[in-house]
């Protein structure tokens, strides 16, 4: 068994092709995110990564939709969505595949 802490990780990135992580792989990439109420993320799309996102906790709105614990949204390639924290939230995201340098942030 191997240990980590998850306050070592990279904005809650800890499975993917990116250092540090806990398991390094190119199939995917996951991670679990934490959010202060008003957190922001610029409209955004992968071209090849489909991105599924669960809210654990708190509030969220993505692409004008209000999102609350439990719910799933999955982003398919080529679409574009923004993020704003309406509480306090966690997330967590898998992208597949987990590729590099496929996030396209619109100006």
């Amino acid at each position: 068994m191997k240990y980590f802490k998850s306050e070592n990780m990279i904005r809650g990135w800890f499975v993917g092709d990116f250092e540090p992580t806990v398991y390094k792989t190119e199939a995917c990439e996951v991670a679990v995110k934490t959010y202060k109420v008003g957190d922001y993320e610029k409209s955004h799309h992968h071209k090849k990564a489909t991105e599924i996102s669960q809210v654990i906790s708190g509030k969220v709105k993505m692409k004008s939709i209000i999102l609350k614990e439990g719910d799933i949204v999955i982003i398919s390639p080529n679409e574009s969505t923004d993020f704003e924290a309406l509480t306090d939230a966690r997330i967590v995201v898998v992208k597949i595949p987990g590729a590099k340098n496929d996030k396209y942030v619109k100006n």
